[in-house]
């Protein structure tokens, strides 16, 4: 695994991520007045342009547990280390968190088993793990398909237990995986209608939960309009407004941008169609400016590096 491919996943991130940042909380409608084109500061959070969120710093704290090895343990205490030490903070500071995630990072502190410390209730569906997710991928690369599933689980349980969150994190890792794998983007969304569905009734999952996919694994999303895709903090908005904007742009900025356009949850949406589409059009397309303006960069490629390093040495 060459680092370009890391750097390409978690730039696409953390950039998505920034770009939301100062607009999140802002309805569609008011953002549409000023649909935002550029990489900016303030607003929300008071904070300078390219500071990223809680998005990428839980991606960023998994990916350093990573670099050591796969262990949920240092995984848990990484993320306990970022909310009450500001650990993988881009300005020094924790300035957001999700509820659900907080929940389960003061279950975690208190020594709770990390695959039990999120929330197993049908509210517990925050998009708190899918947004952090995607480095998890480079690990799963060569294990098959029972495993990737097993370990996503258990990874998303550290905060968010439901099935719901498991199997957008899933799906979600699955999409990520074939884009390395160097297959055209509505290939792999025909194909994980038949693989993801597969599997997920393999699992004997209550069909009801599988059902809720349906707009991905059963019809097809980009037909669908605008206001029809939610933006919401909400798993399963976010999976299909990332899908969405990753399937219906043709470039990285085209689709974080649009992705942030939606309002509401900006910056996570931003995040995690930004993951995808940096992957698929790789970090040369993430422009230069946008980069160059985020918070801890030079951290950012050295952490990629040395994730790089680690796999490579299996």
């Amino acid at each position: 695994m060459n680092d370009i491919k890391i750097k390409s996943a978690l730039f696409g991130v953390a950039v998505g991520d920034a770009l939301g940042v100062p607009f999140e909380f802002n309805s569609r409608q008011t953002i549409a007045k000023n649909p935002v084109t550029d990489m900016t500061g303030y607003d929300t959070y008071n904070l300078p342009a390219g500071s990223w969120s809680d998005d990428s710093s839980l991606a960023f704290c998994l990916t350093e547990a990573l670099t050591q090895d796969y262990n949920l343990t240092i995984i848990g205490q990484n993320f306990v280390k970022w909310y009450h030490q500001n650990y993988w903070t881009p300005q020094g500071h924790v300035f957001d968190i999700g509820i659900a995630t907080r929940q389960a990072i003061s279950r975690l502190a208190k020594g709770e088993k990390p695959e039990l410390a999120g929330g197993f209730d049908e509210t517990d569906n925050g998009n708190g793990s899918l947004m952090r997710i995607l480095p998890l991928l480079f690990y799963l690369l060569d294990k098959p398909i029972k495993e990737r599933y097993d370990i996503t689980k258990k990874v998303s349980s550290i905060t968010h237990g439901h099935i719901r969150s498991v199997i957008a994190c899933f799906y979600y890792l699955e999409f990520a995986k074939q884009i390395l794998s160097g297959k055209d983007k509505f290939e792999i969304y025909k194909n994980l209608q038949t693989d993801i569905s597969n599997h997920l009734a393999s699992l004997a999952i209550n069909p009801t939960e599988i059902a809720k996919f349906d707009r991905l694994l059963k019809s097809d999303i980009t037909k669908l309009d605008e206001s029809k895709i939610h933006s919401s903090g909400y798993v399963l908005h976010t999976l299909e407004a990332s899908i969405w904007c990753l399937l219906t742009t043709d470039n990285y900025n085209e689709a974080v941008l649009k992705a942030v356009n939606l309002g509401s949850d900006t910056d996570t949406t931003g995040a995690v169609t930004g993951g995808l589409a940096g992957l698929l059009y790789g970090i040369e397309n993430i422009p230069t400016n946008w980069i160059k303006q985020i918070a801890r960069r030079d951290d950012i490629e050295n952490l990629a590096e040395r994730l790089a390093e680690k796999i490579a040495s299996h």
